[in-house]
């Protein structure tokens, strides 16, 4: 699909979900992308990490996409670059900070200099054929949060990528009301926005006013250990509590090698200026309790996370009875079970468990209502188009900036096409769309045949028959909860299958195959009420 004479926007993912976003626009023949990321695996997909957007139609398109255009440095925005950008083969565009880290995954990868990677200074303005493009810098939960002006010869895009509206942000400096409104008055066709927190009634609040929640929490646990774990990538959390340690008069102890990773390069990129020197566990052990602050990367659950294993008894640092762990970050949709698990243990531990339902010790990276309408007001687009949400996310938030006066707005989801301009905005075509998995290695289709087999048998368990023709047979099973009937199970099963062989002695050997299947599923079932997959194997099978 080679665009015509028009705008058009496509998202490949991050519009029905929060991650995974890759956003495409197209204008005169050619494609821009926004954004390469990805997102972490749940319990859909038993045995993987990370789930990509399928990136089929625009690698149909390679020829004729510029570049790719990483508006800031979260993993749903720059995760799957290595995994993808070598075949894209077209150039990156970053800010330093963003640039910084999307180097050290391409060197990771053994790609470093395979990919272009091009560092924009300043905020600099660069053309993409018929793309002009400029970073405009938004408050957000990491260093060098940016939207994008997209300029093209059929209207300007407002792209916000993750934003909010911070009056003390910590670190960074983003753009002012009357920059925004600048904009807003040269003219917008289209604001393509977060829908993270549209049903927020309120702010998100600022960074500042977390400083002064962590500083009174830290301040009221004298003679205790305190730790503290946030997202890694916060870049103005880690300088706050860096300043926290520092007023509390706290050595600062630092755990999980992401952290280590966004530190330097946030100290390359001259982020941190007066961020205190870290200590490693050991010495933080050896210090008096109340003498050392510990950031631990871990709060969503993740099992090989520092925090998971200081839980577990498992790591260098050690927490008493007695002692303080702030959750410093939100909860992700999805690790409620994997965050509690944590906190059970902590709190069976005796560690006090606060969070930031207790305490003002967290703020979203992302607008409520009150910065969306502001923005609105600021902008003025004559369309909105919500983005970076689940569907009811992007419902609300087109309701609501209808309500607020924007006269158009469109939702789509992954693998619409949108056309923006000329003419009435809205959908015209699909794409295919979909989800690929790193499994192991192998980047497979996330509806493929080996994740549904898998399913299966994590529900169901497995059952392995080896047959000979002559009616030697052997059962075993996993997954299936006989532990004391299991002996028997194996021996029932097993004579059923040397009848079913008898029974097929001369029939085809599909037939006979099929047979086998059928005798050991129905002898699993009768003991078990599971219906489990069933592996057969007839040596000699003609």
């Amino acid at each position: 699909m080679i665009p015509g004479k028009e705008l058009i926007f496509c998202a490949l993912g991050g519009s029905g979900e929060i991650g995974m976003n890759v956003n495409l626009y197209g204008c005169q023949g050619k494609w821009l992308m926004v954004d390469l990321g990805m997102t972490f695996g749940m319990n859909e997909y038993p045995g993987v990490d990370l789930v990509f957007a399928d990136l089929e139609f625009i690698e149909s398109e390679r020829e004729n996409l510029l570049g790719i255009v990483l508006t800031h440095a979260h993993e749903d925005h720059i995760g799957a670059v290595p995994y993808f950008a070598q075949d894209l083969g077209v150039p990156i565009y970053a800010t330093p900070f963003t640039a910084k880290l999307v180097a050290a995954k391409l060197e990771e990868a053994g790609i470093a200099g395979e990919v272009e990677l091009i560092v924009v200074q300043d905020e600099e303005p660069f053309d993409l054929g018929p793309f002009g493009i400029r970073y405009v810098p938004l408050a957000h939960s990491i260093a060098e949060g940016n939207a994008l002006v997209i300029d093209t010869p059929y209207g300007r895009i407002f792209h916000t990528g993750d934003w909010k509206l911070d009056e003390a942000p910590q670190v960074g400096v983003p753009a002012t009301e009357e920059e925004l409104r600048a904009i807003g008055e040269e003219g917008v066709l289209a604001l393509v926005c977060d829908s993270t927190n549209v049903f927020n009634p309120k702010a998100s609040g600022s960074e500042g006013a977390v400083y002064e929640g962590l500083l009174q929490e830290v301040s009221r646990h004298e003679g205790r250990r305190v730790l503290v774990t946030t997202f890694a990538s916060n870049v103005a959390r880690l300088q706050t509590l860096g300043a926290i340690a520092v007023k509390t008069g706290r050595q600062l102890c630092v755990a999980g090698r992401s952290l280590d990773r966004i530190i330097g390069v946030a100290k390359s990129c001259g982020y941190l200026p007066d961020f205190p020197e870290v200590i490693d566990a050991d010495e933080a052990m050896d210090l008096p309790r109340d003498d050392v602050l510990i950031v631990a990367t871990g709060g969503q659950g993740e099992a090989r996370a520092a925090l998971a294993r200081i839980a577990d008894g498992n790591h260098a640092i050690k927490l008493d009875k007695g002692d303080v762990v702030l959750f410093s970050s939100r909860q992700i949709p999805g690790n409620e079970i994997p965050i509690g698990r944590i906190q059970n243990r902590l709190a069976e531990a005796g560690v006090k468990v606060v969070t930031d339902r207790q305490s003002m010790i967290h703020v979203s990276g992302h607008p409520g209502r009150p910065e969306l309408e502001a923005l609105y007001s600021w902008i003025r687009p004559e369309v909105l188009m919500p983005v970076h949400g689940e569907v009811r996310h992007m419902k609300e938030q087109a309701a609501f900036g209808r309500s607020c006066g924007i006269p158009k707005a469109v939702f789509q989801k992954n693998g619409d096409l949108v056309r923006l301009a000329p003419g009435h905005p809205g959908k015209f075509g699909e794409v295919h769309s979909g989800r690929l998995i790193l499994d192991g290695d192998i980047i497979a289709p996330a509806d493929g045949e080996a994740m549904a087999m898998r399913r299966r048998i994590s529900y169901q368990g497995v059952v392995s028959v080896a047959a000979t023709l002559d009616g030697k047979v052997k059962v075993s099973a996993v997954g299936l909860p006989l532990d004391e009937d299991y002996t028997d199970f194996v021996a029932e099963a097993e004579e059923d299958v040397a009848k079913a062989l008898q029974r097929t002695r001369k029939a085809t050997p599909e037939d006979r195959h099929e047979a086998v299947r059928l005798a050991t599923r129905r002898a699993a079932t009768r003991w078990s009420g599971k219906k489990p997959q069933v592996q057969v194997l007839i040596l000699g099978n003609d």
